[in-house]
């Protein structure tokens, strides 16, 4: 019996041993557990704050890259400087982190390409300590990093053929709204001047199809403000239904001087493009993507000071290559004045000024070629844009290379470089007077 209890009672403690072993061991799962968890929210946090910081860039950067004066040279109330560009971006990382139970305290956003004209890049850092389940409190960092880089037009910015009823031709694509070539060139350099007057225009509603319209028409049976479907001229891709209401008054006054006129005097935001082929005609079905000769487009889309011979390859290029005509044209006056037979002492060769590395590189066999240039002038500027994301550092990167761009993000402190840069943006009104694709939001890191 003495065994029996000395048995019993070591039994005992083997088992209280085994369950405090065992309780050891589910309270340190709970905190490793506890521990993961954590991590992963702090994770999504940190990402969502990144990406909720460079959505603000990108809403905002058109102010950015609009003119700080109006062309009577009153401040544009549109402008956006840096610092204020910045600032609303981190203010927006930071309301993104308290929505995520986050202390906006916790929260480090940095701008690694604040020096650079256009920053649109965030970096995000988060220490929380959280408590788990149980009233474990678990201490998780993660950092995180969101950009807007130049990716080049996406599908809602390209060009497609136009389907289900009324014109059937190309379209091009802004603000993911369809129309026709000439309208768009037309639109573009409208937006630009409202632009300059501190207005951002932005296209509510473009080409429709019959079906579109008749699902438009049964969800709002009124002929007054819904044509019945067949009947409305979206469908002939000459139509734009345009924004914010602020600039109403603005088009009222300046839409004709770009072809628009309002069709109905009841509704200030639908305007149609007069100047060229009639609505729904075979002449406006029959532009090429580019919008059709050089002379339709020679008021709306280039400078005056370029050549006629020019004009139509320079559109051909830049609708081949998704680059701003207008940059492209000044680019073109800066290098050689449209001397097809221009040369340097450094080398350069041609209307573009090809080094003859560059040249071979883009498969220009004859630099003095004009048309040719002018095609691989657009294919290197449309990868410039795309690796450095600002028609400055791209221009800085063309005259300087590549090199001392990436080097700084930055055009470099070369006068030259700096000059060139600064001509080009002069020639065509500025930065802000160039139509550029969309932006998107990415996590990169």
């Amino acid at each position: 019996m003495s065994r029996s209890r000395d048995e019993s009672g070591q039994a005992l403690i083997l088992a209280l041993g085994g369950s405090l072993f065992l309780l050891a061991a589910a309270l340190a799962l709970v905190a490793i557990a506890g521990a993961v968890t954590g991590k992963g929210r702090v994770q999504r946090a940190a990402d969502l704050v990144a990406i909720s910081a460079v959505r603000s860039m990108r809403d905002d950067l058109p102010r950015l890259l609009s003119p700080p004066r109006l062309g009577d040279g009153r401040p544009n109330p549109e402008h956006l400087g840096k610092a204020a560009y910045l600032a609303r971006a981190r203010a927006a990382g930071l309301r993104a982190a308290r929505g995520n139970e986050v202390d906006p305290e916790r929260a480090r956003i940095e701008f690694p390409d604040a020096a650079t004209f256009a920053p649109v890049r965030a970096r995000v850092t988060i220490v929380a300590g959280l408590r788990e389940g149980g009233g474990h409190r678990v201490e998780a960092s993660a950092v995180a990093e969101a950009a807007a880089p130049y990716g080049g037009p996406t599908s809602e910015e390209g060009t497609s053929m136009a389907s289900g009823g009324g014109y059937a031709g190309p379209l091009v694509m802004r603000d993911g709204e369809g129309m026709r070539p000439d309208v768009g060139a037309a639109y573009d350099q409208m937006a630009a001047a409202a632009r300059a007057d501190g207005l951002v225009l932005i296209v509510v509603s473009g080409f429709r199809s019959d079906a579109e319209q008749a699902e438009l028409f049964a969800a709002h049976p009124d002929p007054t403000w819904v044509a019945p479907p067949g009947q409305s001229l979206h469908r002939c891709a000459t139509e734009l239904d345009l924004g914010p209401s602020s600039a109403y008054g603005w088009l009222a006054s300046n839409a004709g001087r770009f072809g628009f006129v309002q069709r109905y005097s009841w509704e200030a935001w639908h305007f149609g493009y007069g100047a060229g082929p009639a609505p729904c005609s075979p002449a406006g079905e029959a532009l090429t993507a580019t919008g059709g000769s050089a002379a339709m487009l020679a008021s709306t889309s280039l400078p005056s000071f370029v050549p006629p011979q020019y004009r139509d390859p320079i559109l051909k290029s830049a609708a081949r290559w998704k680059l701003p005509p207008a940059l492209m044209a000044g680019q073109l006056m800066a290098e050689s004045g449209f001397d097809p037979s221009a040369g340097s002492p450094a080398g350069a060769q041609g209307i573009a000024q090809f080094m003859p590395s560059s040249a071979a590189a883009y498969g220009l066999t004859n630099p003095y070629d004009p048309v040719a240039a002018i095609d691989a002038e657009a294919h290197l500027m449309s990868d410039l844009l795309r690796q450095f994301g600002s028609p400055e550092l791209a221009l800085a990167a063309y005259n300087a290379g590549p090199a001392p761009v990436e080097s700084c993000h930055c055009i470099p402190p070369y006068p030259e470089t700096q000059a060139y840069v600064t001509r080009i943006l002069a020639l065509i009104g500025g930065a802000g007077a160039i139509a550029m694709p969309s932006f998107e939001v990415r996590l990169v890191a």
